[in-house]
């Protein structure tokens, strides 16, 4: 400690500062978020997004359409093994650079000011899609509960009665968020055992509860076409490259968010390894028990007459499966504990998105930076919160609009709408990890790790994780019905995935304005701490 007649140095005020705060100095930031957070919490955020009781629940029906049991029993641990790769290249990156900018800070680092803009903005439309997407799908589950709970419930359902309950998710979700940042580390800790006892509560009911189970056959040899391309053929080309990759949106939606560990690193405790740490392993474990979830429900699908109802699953998804192979009681139970596991979802989203706004708008990115950037007396940024509630609610809209790919006497309500968030989504998110992924590739050895890095192998898994992303980015943005396509005889609009309408529209205006505008005031992240405090931290 200085003496009392001694002025107060910058060498003095790096002195007091920890470890985590002289990382951040370094990065040019002074820590104003409360650092609360410890490395389990920083990993529950992650692994509470991912949340295979929202994902493996909501997009099943996606994964059986499109490509049958198959794309789910194979295609999930394939894919979740590509996203592992990325979850490796991101661990590198947030342990070198752990700021709740996140993604976006590391491609201004390793790229300059127009690829942090980019990635930023894709970073940021992502997080709200998916925020909008779960709270959506809890939405669904919550009346799907109800429902059977309920007949008159049941009878009287409505896409409008749904999308009510969806916005006071969201409502509920920001108030939350809203009241303190600790309280979310706390609900994230609690989350993760929701998630676990759960997910193994549901397994052991599909296992023991109902009369009979499918065989391993068809669990993981049976495929079919209910997407309406090529007369619902289950060979040739369009079903394996067209259809059954389809089917693979299930297992990358759900495995997304995890960024979330990176935009929480200011508020966590040894955040270059915890936060390196809560990326991968939230992957790793949800990987593995959404495998065994997803399984658990391909051997529970009913059988009709001695063979397996697909045709009931794929009009009635997930829910299908507990309501004719469990007894009301224990469906209720099951998507109970579903719809739970997505409130906690959509809460941990909520605070991803709103870091990541926080973040972009401390570095004036956003149109009403100060707004947004402001925290309040819990030093929350809660108008970043709202923002992000308010805009989850407007994109969803067109879910309001109902769509039947079938005919008035067997329909098939097909949630287009939702599966475009999903995808817009999925695109967003990981177009925003393949920049710093790429930039980082190609810095090699010259890129300074931090205390948690992959060595030299980050020369093939960077160029796998590109590739990666840059297929699964293509194939979300096709139409995924033959109505879909805009120059197919049967087009309408109401079939359509719009992601591509959002996510390159929104490419093209962002283009637009980084040439007219934005290229002359946008120099990327500003220090909010003084430059001789950060020189006294590397002395």
């Amino acid at each position: 400690m200085p003496e009392a007649h001694e002025p107060v140095t910058e060498h003095h005020a790096a002195a007091e500062l920890t470890e985590d705060e002289k990382h951040l100095a370094r990065l040019g930031y002074k820590q104003d978020l409360n650092r609360t957070w410890s490395g389990f919490s920083n990993f529950a955020i992650s692994f509470s997004i991912i949340s295979i009781l929202a994902g493996c629940f909501t997009t099943f029906g996606q994964g059986f359409n499109n490509g049958g049991p198959i794309a789910i029993s194979w295609g999930w641990p394939i894919v979740s093994a590509f996203i592992l790769i990325i979850g490796f290249t991101m661990s590198e990156l947030v342990s070198a650079y752990p700021t709740s900018g996140g993604i976006y800070w590391w491609a201004s680092k390793l790229g300059g000011p127009a690829a942090g803009f980019f990635t930023g903005w894709l970073n940021l439309i992502g997080l709200i899609a998916v925020t909008a997407s779960v709270a959506y799908g809890c939405a669904t589950f919550i009346d799907l509960t109800l429902s059977t709970y309920s007949e008159s419930w049941a009878a009287d359902y409505s896409l409008k009665r749904v999308f009510v309950i969806f916005v006071i998710v969201l409502a509920a979700a920001a108030v939350l968020n809203i009241f303190s940042g600790h309280l979310m580390a706390v609900l994230n800790n609690v989350s993760v055992w929701w998630h676990v006892f759960g997910a193994a509560l549901i397994v052991v009911i599909l296992l023991v509860v109902p009369d009979q189970h499918q065989s391993f056959s068809y669990v993981f040899g049976e495929r079919f076409n209910n997407s309406g391309y090529d007369g619902g053929a289950t060979n040739g080309a369009t079903y394996w490259l067209l259809v059954a990759p389809f089917g693979l949106l299930l297992t990358q939606y759900t495995i997304t968010g995890f960024d979330a560990s990176a935009h929480l690193s200011e508020e966590t405790a040894s955040a270059s390894k915890a936060a390196a740490k809560g990326i991968w392993q939230s992957i790793f474990y949800s990987a593995i028990g959404g495998w065994i979830l997803l399984l658990a429900f391909l051997f529970a699908i009913p059988s009709v007459d001695g063979a397996p109802d697909n045709a009931g699953v794929g009009a009635g998804g997930v829910a299908y499966i507990f309501t004719s192979s469990l007894g009301q009681n224990t469906a209720s139970l099951v998507l109970m504990i579903s719809a739970i596991g997505q409130f906690f979802c959509t809460m941990a989203c909520m605070t991803s998105a709103s870091r990541m706004t926080f973040a972009f708008s401390r570095d004036g990115a956003i149109p009403g930076s100060g707004m947004w950037s402001k925290l309040s007396g819990s030093r929350v940024p809660a108008n970043a919160v709202m923002l992000v509630a308010v805009v989850s609610a407007i994109i969803t809209l067109p879910a309001l609009i109902e769509v039947n790919i079938g005919t008035a006497e067997d329909p098939l309500i097909v949630p287009t709408a939702f599966y475009a968030v999903v995808s817009v989504a999925v695109i967003g998110l990981y177009l925003a990890f393949l920049i710093p992924i790429w930039l980082r590739w190609r810095m090699g050895d010259a890129f300074e790790v931090g205390s948690w890095n992959n060595g030299s192998k980050y020369k093939w898994m960077n160029l796998v994780a590109v590739i990666e992303i840059a297929v699964i980015s293509i194939y979300f943005i096709l139409p995924f019905v033959p109505q879909g396509n805009p120059f197919g005889d049967n087009f309408s609009w109401k079939f359509v995935n719009y992601a591509p309408i959002l996510t390159i529209g929104a490419l093209i205006l962002l283009a637009i304005w980084w040439l007219v505008s934005a290229r002359t005031w946008f120099t990327g992240p500003k220090h909010t701490i003084d430059e001789d405090v950060v020189k006294a931290c590397d002395a």
